[in-house]
């Protein structure tokens, strides 16, 4: 026994500090926005462990990011928050050797103007803000955001449309619905969309400014329209075929969430790893029809076929993307002003 203590000794003494203990990946994402068979699968093949946390608005998720260095080795941010974290130089550059699967990222995807030359940030899914509404309440055409503001539908629609608790989504499309741009720093046509907001919100049509919550009310009947991302959209009508779905003619939001290394990640070969394996196209494959957001892996949609390429809302038509934009990130001074007018949004009784 002591030869076999003794041998057992000499051997760790010959290991790299560290190697003993178990390899581990620590991830912050969204709530439901991942095939947990995924993870498991990851862990399986690479014996890397995820610690696996989430967040349900990118404002809460950089609070954390900034609070906790080190905490995080991979993080899931939208495009526009890409961009702050990069100004921040909270960001790592990511090694590309380590993730060969990056070639099936579509290329309208790369290179993107958040991003010069996807430095520090990798497409996880994509989408498109929209308009869910149930097919049995709404005899109207859904095919302006005006639906959700005009006083012809007030009274048809009272206490029955679910609006987004984000600011991002909810100030920018009342700007787009009023001819401007979401990622305006114009204070007149900031102040024009609060108020249109607010207008909307006393006339008794806002059921509640909520996220996640809103796809399963819908799919339970508890509303008439609701302002949605297209997977969760997606989601909802798998559930109840009574439910669909538009982007206004007015245009939206085209997203893209990333993948992304904090600049404090104390496991970044391991978070690598996670996105070249996520990157694999029978695995965003999987991811793809687990969450059902759009998928940037072009060789996974291949293997989807029909079923993704025919589904306008998983796949919406080239003028309908054409007819959105990107969310940047705001200067500090405009950031100040778009969290007072969203507040005095929430706060209007």
């Amino acid at each position: 026994m002591k030869r076999i203590l003794a041998a057992l000794l000499a051997l760790c003494l010959l290991l790299p500090a560290g190697a003993m203990a178990q390899e581990v990946v620590n991830v912050f994402n969204w709530e439901d926005y991942i095939d947990e068979s995924v993870l498991e699968l990851f862990e399986q093949e690479t014996g890397i462990h995820v610690n696996y946390m989430c967040f349900t608005q990118n404002e809460d998720m950089i609070v954390q990011v900034e609070a906790n260095p080190g905490a995080f080795d991979l993080v899931f941010p939208s495009e526009y928050m890409v961009e702050r974290l990069m100004n921040k130089g909270l960001l790592a550059e990511i090694n590309y050797d380590n993730i060969p699967n990056f070639q099936y990222i579509a290329d309208n995807l790369k290179n993107p103007s958040y991003d010069a030359n996807n430095a520090h940030s990798v497409p996880y899914m994509w989408g498109t803000l929209g308009i869910l509404y149930n097919t049995e309440l709404v005899d109207d055409p859904v095919e302006s955001w005006g639906i959700l503001f005009e006083e012809q539908y007030q009274e048809k629609y009272r206490n029955s449309v679910f609006m987004m608790d984000s600011l991002r989504d909810g100030l920018g499309l009342a700007l787009r619905y009023l001819g401007y741009s979401m990622n305006s720093n114009n204070f007149v046509e900031l102040n024009a969309a609060k108020d249109l907001l607010i207008a909307q919100k006393q006339s008794g049509v806002v059921k509640a400014y909520q996220m996640d919550e809103i796809k399963d009310k819908m799919v339970a009947g508890e509303g008439a329209l609701a302002v949605m991302y297209s997977g969760d959209a997606q989601y909802s009508i798998d559930l109840n075929d009574k439910l669909a779905y538009a982007v206004p003619r007015e245009g939206s939001n085209i997203w893209v969430d990333c993948m992304v290394i904090p600049q404090s990640a104390k496991n970044k070969e391991n978070a690598e790893k996670l996105i070249d394996f996520l990157c694999r196209p029978d695995i965003a494959q999987m991811n793809c029809e687990y969450i059902w957001y759009s998928s940037p892996n072009t060789a996974a949609i291949e293997l989807m076929g029909e079923e993704y390429t025919e589904n306008s809302v998983m796949n919406p038509a080239e003028e309908t993307v054409a007819n959105c934009e990107y969310y940047h990130d705001l200067d500090a001074s405009a950031q100040v002003i778009w969290n007072a007018l969203w507040q005095e949004v929430k706060n209007a009784k």
